[in-house]
């Protein structure tokens, strides 16, 4: 099997077992509150974040209400997402610089949005995914794993990873990509005792982490 047969019966078999995925699962009506919920998304569940998202933006419906809000008080409103300090403390100042460089706009490139407070590589693929339709590789710990474990990249960087990556797949799948490998990582390619007997993509895959043992590594 060529590397190329090899990727293409990677992404032939996610797109049967889990469909296109090419809508992101945090609720959002703009591109502003889809980036608050990006960033309020880390090291937490999207699930979690729906579940924050309605009265935050209830209580702070613009750009502008983020930006004058009060520091404690926005803690408060999302304090069940986790590292409610530093996210409410980003949210504040990525707000005040998108009012003052971009009249209250979220920019498209990465070089812009990589420049607001709280926003990497990984958050600005997303808005530039989801809401401007550039196609985009979005790189967290699910895609980094897998990607290495089935040997498309052996970088543990995730820039670096989503260059590799940039290089291999095909644009229309650079966003399903990261939506597809969050769900396959989370039931079945797991960081810890990977359910690699009931993998649907186990024949391409020759990690060290391999759970059955029958399979050669």
């Amino acid at each position: 099997m060529t590397k190329k047969e090899k990727l293409q019966g990677i992404l032939d078999t996610l797109d049967q077992v889990y469909g296109p995925m090419d809508e992101p699962t945090l609720d959002y009506r703009t591109p502003w509150e889809l980036l608050v919920a990006t960033m309020l998304s880390a090291q937490c569940t999207d699930a979690r974040v729906n579940m924050v998202t309605p009265g935050l933006f209830a209580k702070y419906p613009s750009v502008e209400d983020f930006a004058q809000a009060d520091p404690l008080e926005l803690e408060e409103a999302i304090h069940s997402v986790g590292f409610y300090h530093n996210k409410a403390k980003n949210l504040i100042a990525c707000a005040k610089r998108l009012i003052l460089e971009y009249g209250g706009e979220v920019p498209s490139s990465v070089e812009d949005l990589t420049s607001l407070a709280g926003v990497g590589r990984k958050t600005a693929n997303v808005i530039r995914g989801h809401i401007f339709h550039e196609p985009s590789i979005v790189v967290d710990t699910h895609v980094g794993r897998i990607s290495r474990r089935l040997g498309l990249t052996k970088n543990e960087d995730p820039k670096a990873v989503e260059f590799d990556l940039m290089k291999i797949l095909p644009k229309d799948h650079w966003i399903r990509w990261n939506m597809q490998l969050i769900t396959f990582g989370r039931e079945t390619c797991r960081s810890r005792a990977p359910k690699c007997m009931t993998c649907p993509i186990s024949q391409y895959c020759k990690s060290k982490d391999r759970t059955d043992k029958k399979v050669a590594r």
